[in-house]
Protein backbone atom coordinates (compact mmCIF):
# COMPACT_ATOMS: atom_id res chain seq x y z
CA UNK A 1 0.00 0.00 0.00
CA UNK A 2 1.42 3.37 -1.08
CA UNK A 3 0.68 6.55 0.90
CA UNK A 4 0.30 9.98 -0.66
CA UNK A 5 -0.12 13.14 1.43
CA UNK A 6 -1.74 16.11 -0.31
CA UNK A 7 -1.56 19.55 1.30
CA UNK A 8 -2.09 23.17 0.35
CA UNK A 9 -2.14 26.70 1.65
CA UNK A 10 0.36 26.37 4.48
CA UNK A 11 1.28 30.07 4.08
CA UNK A 12 4.72 29.78 5.67
CA UNK A 13 3.41 27.99 8.76
CA UNK A 14 5.19 24.63 8.97
CA UNK A 15 3.90 23.47 12.37
CA UNK A 16 1.02 21.31 11.10
CA UNK A 17 2.98 20.13 8.08
CA UNK A 18 5.72 18.84 10.38
CA UNK A 19 3.08 17.12 12.55
CA UNK A 20 1.46 15.53 9.52
CA UNK A 21 4.73 14.20 8.13
CA UNK A 22 5.64 12.80 11.57
CA UNK A 23 2.21 11.10 11.80
CA UNK A 24 2.65 9.46 8.39
CA UNK A 25 6.32 8.57 8.57
CA UNK A 26 8.00 8.57 5.17
CA UNK A 27 5.02 8.92 2.83
CA UNK A 28 5.69 7.60 -0.65
CA UNK A 29 4.64 10.92 -2.14
CA UNK A 30 3.89 14.45 -0.91
CA UNK A 31 1.99 16.93 -3.06
CA UNK A 32 1.90 20.62 -2.05
CA UNK A 33 -0.60 22.64 -4.07
CA UNK A 34 0.77 26.12 -3.50
CA UNK A 35 0.85 29.07 -1.16
CA UNK A 36 3.73 27.62 0.81
CA UNK A 37 5.23 31.12 0.84
CA UNK A 38 8.90 30.30 0.73
CA UNK A 39 8.97 26.90 2.41
CA UNK A 40 9.77 24.87 -0.70
CA UNK A 41 13.32 24.08 0.40
CA UNK A 42 12.23 23.31 3.95
CA UNK A 43 9.66 20.74 2.78
CA UNK A 44 12.42 18.88 0.96
CA UNK A 45 14.23 18.55 4.29
CA UNK A 46 11.09 17.41 6.17
CA UNK A 47 10.61 14.31 4.04
CA UNK A 48 13.22 11.69 3.33
CA UNK A 49 14.90 11.20 -0.04
CA UNK A 50 12.58 8.23 -0.69
CA UNK A 51 9.52 10.52 -0.78
CA UNK A 52 8.51 11.80 -4.23
CA UNK A 53 7.76 15.51 -3.85
CA UNK A 54 5.60 17.60 -6.20
CA UNK A 55 4.93 21.29 -5.57
CA UNK A 56 3.23 24.02 -7.58
CA UNK A 57 3.17 27.77 -7.21
CA UNK A 58 0.21 29.51 -5.56
CA UNK A 59 -1.06 33.07 -5.92
CA UNK A 60 0.92 34.13 -2.82
CA UNK A 61 4.20 32.50 -3.87
CA UNK A 62 5.50 35.72 -5.40
CA UNK A 63 9.20 34.87 -5.64
CA UNK A 64 8.87 31.14 -6.22
CA UNK A 65 10.44 29.44 -9.20
CA UNK A 66 7.91 26.61 -9.03
CA UNK A 67 5.67 25.82 -11.99
CA UNK A 68 2.13 27.21 -11.90
CA UNK A 69 0.75 23.80 -12.79
CA UNK A 70 1.98 20.40 -13.92
CA UNK A 71 0.89 16.98 -15.05
CA UNK A 72 2.26 13.96 -13.20
CA UNK A 73 1.83 10.22 -13.02
CA UNK A 74 0.51 9.01 -9.67
CA UNK A 75 1.03 5.27 -9.68
CA UNK A 76 -0.61 4.80 -13.06
CA UNK A 77 -3.12 7.67 -12.77
CA UNK A 78 -2.57 10.86 -14.76
CA UNK A 79 -3.04 13.94 -12.57
CA UNK A 80 -3.18 17.70 -13.10
CA UNK A 81 -1.71 19.74 -10.22
CA UNK A 82 -2.45 23.44 -9.80
CA UNK A 83 -3.17 25.96 -7.08
CA UNK A 84 -6.43 26.68 -8.87
CA UNK A 85 -6.78 30.46 -8.74
CA UNK A 86 -6.29 30.67 -12.52
CA UNK A 87 -9.20 28.24 -13.08
CA UNK A 88 -11.96 29.88 -11.02
CA UNK A 89 -11.98 27.34 -8.19
CA UNK A 90 -13.44 29.94 -5.81
CA UNK A 91 -16.78 29.48 -7.59
CA UNK A 92 -16.50 25.75 -8.37
CA UNK A 93 -14.31 22.98 -9.71
CA UNK A 94 -15.60 22.87 -13.29
CA UNK A 95 -12.78 25.07 -14.67
CA UNK A 96 -10.05 22.92 -13.17
CA UNK A 97 -11.90 19.77 -14.27
CA UNK A 98 -12.09 21.05 -17.85
CA UNK A 99 -8.37 21.90 -17.85
CA UNK A 100 -7.49 18.45 -16.47
CA UNK A 101 -9.64 16.76 -19.14
CA UNK A 102 -8.04 18.85 -21.91
CA UNK A 103 -4.64 17.56 -20.73
CA UNK A 104 -5.79 13.93 -20.69
CA UNK A 105 -5.84 13.70 -16.90
CA UNK A 106 -8.31 11.75 -14.79
CA UNK A 107 -7.47 13.61 -11.56
CA UNK A 108 -7.34 17.33 -10.77
CA UNK A 109 -5.66 18.52 -7.57
CA UNK A 110 -6.08 22.13 -6.46
CA UNK A 111 -6.01 24.38 -3.40
CA UNK A 112 -6.69 28.12 -3.01
CA UNK A 113 -10.16 27.95 -1.41
CA UNK A 114 -8.90 26.67 1.97
CA UNK A 115 -11.90 24.30 1.94
CA UNK A 116 -11.59 20.53 1.46
CA UNK A 117 -13.32 19.00 -1.56
CA UNK A 118 -13.25 15.53 -3.10
CA UNK A 119 -15.81 14.72 -5.75
CA UNK A 120 -16.21 13.90 -9.41
CA UNK A 121 -16.84 16.89 -11.66
CA UNK A 122 -17.49 16.37 -15.36
CA UNK A 123 -15.89 12.91 -15.19
CA UNK A 124 -12.74 14.15 -13.41
CA UNK A 125 -11.98 13.33 -9.75
CA UNK A 126 -11.28 16.77 -8.22
CA UNK A 127 -9.38 16.96 -4.94
CA UNK A 128 -8.74 19.94 -2.71
CA UNK A 129 -7.10 19.08 0.62
CA UNK A 130 -8.20 22.36 2.22
CA UNK A 131 -5.67 24.37 4.21
CA UNK A 132 -3.18 22.96 6.66
CA UNK A 133 -2.83 26.37 8.34
CA UNK A 134 -5.86 28.62 7.73
CA UNK A 135 -9.03 26.58 7.14
CA UNK A 136 -12.22 28.28 5.96
CA UNK A 137 -14.79 25.46 6.17
CA UNK A 138 -17.45 25.47 8.91
CA UNK A 139 -15.52 23.36 11.45
CA UNK A 140 -12.31 25.38 10.91
CA UNK A 141 -10.11 22.27 11.20
CA UNK A 142 -6.76 22.26 9.44
CA UNK A 143 -7.09 19.61 6.75
CA UNK A 144 -5.18 17.43 4.30
CA UNK A 145 -5.90 14.52 1.98
CA UNK A 146 -4.42 11.07 2.42
CA UNK A 147 -4.55 8.88 -0.66
CA UNK A 148 -3.77 5.20 -0.35
CA UNK A 149 -2.93 3.23 -3.47
CA UNK A 150 -3.78 -0.45 -3.05
CA UNK A 151 -2.00 -3.40 -4.67
CA UNK A 152 -4.39 -3.20 -7.65
CA UNK A 153 -3.58 0.49 -8.30
CA UNK A 154 -6.93 1.74 -6.97
CA UNK A 155 -6.95 5.07 -5.16
CA UNK A 156 -8.63 5.44 -1.77
CA UNK A 157 -9.25 9.03 -0.60
CA UNK A 158 -9.33 9.96 3.11
CA UNK A 159 -9.87 13.53 4.25
CA UNK A 160 -7.94 14.16 7.45
CA UNK A 161 -7.44 16.91 10.00
CA UNK A 162 -4.54 18.02 12.18
CA UNK A 163 -5.26 19.50 15.59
Amino acid sequence: MKKILVVSDTHGNNKNLRKLIAMHKSPDMLIHLGDGEGIENQIDDMVGPETVLYMVKGNNDFFSGLDRDMEVDIYGHRAFLTHGHMYGVSVGASGVAEEAASRGCELAFFGHTHRPFCDEVEGIRCINPGSLSYPRQADRKCSFMLIEVDNFGRLHFHQGTVD
